[in-house]
């Protein structure tokens, strides 16, 4: 549980923490009546859908009344491409980023000037609250270029006054070496490529815990508690959660407070929560688990009302603050597997997984639909220490766990240690080879 001075010291450094719920929501009111009059009057297709829906900015009375406006899809960005959803000119643009586009059309983001300075302040908000102060050194293995978490965490530990080491993601055994020379305290990556760097440290007969680090801010994926304890135990570190969306902002949107283990907190000064029912897009009731969807409240280049993540998780009241948090995202409705009749999420069959002693959190599920039904088969690797002649009663083991405890029968494969391909970024769990029903 984090200490109290903690809590202080943390609140001293980002007074925005002490607001209390009421004046918060007054804040919220008064920059969401800003936010969407600044949607509607500068971007002809936003102005298009609220028209179309009926609504226009002067019918938000109350925060609740968001709920009436149109919700906004990464289908609709898609459709925008590139500049579509941008409402100020393109000379007040500074930056672009955009999603990688390997499901479809890339999603492009456009930051004015101040909306980076935003931006930065929020990641530095996020490494203050995960317990990242003035002169640690930070090592970022994020990629950098497009993608939002290489250049949104640099300048976020820039603003926070950190020294930065920009390595990047991969050359995974220069990781190594830079992370021992350097001995950063703090370390920014996916969870995912966490695990490989664990494997090279091994590989070189390195001992993780005696590499300094003190802090893992990670992010850009769903992971889950199995897999914080092992990177923790590995490396004698705190492992905190941070949340962001590249369509939104980047990372940065919430962030979970060291010391806590409470999930993180979403920065609602700059970003108004829903949690809707994914299929109907009804909004559900404070603590239901549903679809997360974002408004942003302080942005010029590309301000979003009520934009759809297609994460699954609730709201939480907050603990130390009054800004709530989000639970641990559990998925994605639009990554959910239907096996046989059983409805699955990848970090469920990742949680079962990283329960097996002897199976390693290294692993990939593979979706075929040979007839009318999906089949999945998943490869699993077995730890370094466990012998081929146990790799059969591993698999047993896992399908039997599987079985019990989320109904799932699943065709097993144990593979040998650094067998699957590792990843450098997000990684990237299902491989999909399904073929339509004819």
């Amino acid at each position: 549980m984090r200490a109290p001075h903690a809590m202080e010291e943390l609140k001293r450094l980002e007074p925005m923490l002490s607001i209390d719920r009421a004046s918060l929501e007054a804040l919220q009111l008064e920059r969401l009546r800003a936010s969407l009059e600044h949607a509607y009057a500068h971007n002809a297709r936003y102005r298009a859908r609220c028209e179309a829906h009926g609504v226009e900015p002067r019918a938000l009375e109350t925060l609740a009344d968001l709920g009436k406006f149109p919700l906004l899809s990464k289908e609709d960005l898609r459709r925008a491409y590139p500049f579509g959803y941008f409402a100020v000119p393109l000379e007040r643009i500074a930056r672009v980023h955009a999603s990688s586009g390997t499901t479809g059309q890339p999603t492009v983001v456009g930051y004015t000037r101040r909306d980076l300075e935003t931006w930065s302040g929020l990641v530095a908000r996020s490494i203050r609250a995960a317990g990242g102060r003035a002169g640690m050194k930070v090592h970022i293995a994020y990629g950098y270029g497009l993608f939002t978490g290489g250049l949104g965490a640099h300048y976020g530990a820039e603003a926070a006054g950190c020294l930065v080491i920009p390595v990047s993601s991969g050359h995974t055994e220069r990781q190594v070496r830079l992370i021992v020379d350097f001995r950063p305290e703090i370390i920014m990556l996916t969870p995912s490529y966490m695990l490989a760097i664990l494997d090279e440290f091994r590989r070189q007969g390195i001992d993780p815990r005696s590499s300094g680090l003190k802090i893992g801010i990670f992010g850009a994926e769903p992971w889950g508690e199995g897999m914080r304890q092992e990177i923790e135990q590995s490396f004698g570190l705190e492992a905190c959660d941070i949340y962001g969306l590249s369509e939104v902002m980047g990372p940065g949107i919430a962030q979970e407070l060291g010391g806590t283990r409470e999930g993180p907190t979403l920065w609602e000064d700059h970003f108004l929560p829903e949690i809707i029912d994914p299929l109907s897009g009804e909004v559900l009731p404070e603590g239901a688990t549903g679809e997360l969807v974002l408004t942003s409240l302080a942005k010029e280049g590309m301000p979003l009302i009520r934009y759809r993540t297609r994460d699954l998780t609730r709201l939480l009241p907050g603990v130390h603050t009054s800004m709530r948090r989000l639970a641990k995202i559990g998925g994605r409705s639009d990554d959910m597997l239907i096996i046989r009749g059983v409805n699955v999420f990848p970090s469920q069959i990742e949680e079962v997984i990283l329960r097996c002693a002897g199976l390693a959190p290294h692993y990939e599920l593979e979706v075929r639909r040979p007839h009318r039904l999906d089949e999945l088969t998943i490869r699993v690797e077995a730890r370094a220490e466990v012998a081929l002649e146990r790799h059969a009663e591993e698999g047993r083991h896992l399908r039997q766990r599987l079985s019990a405890e989320i109904g799932l029968k699943a065709e097993v494969h144990i593979v040998a240690a650094g067998s699957l391909e590792r990843s450098m970024g997000k990684a990237v769990r299902v491989k999909d080879l399904r073929r339509p029903v004819s």
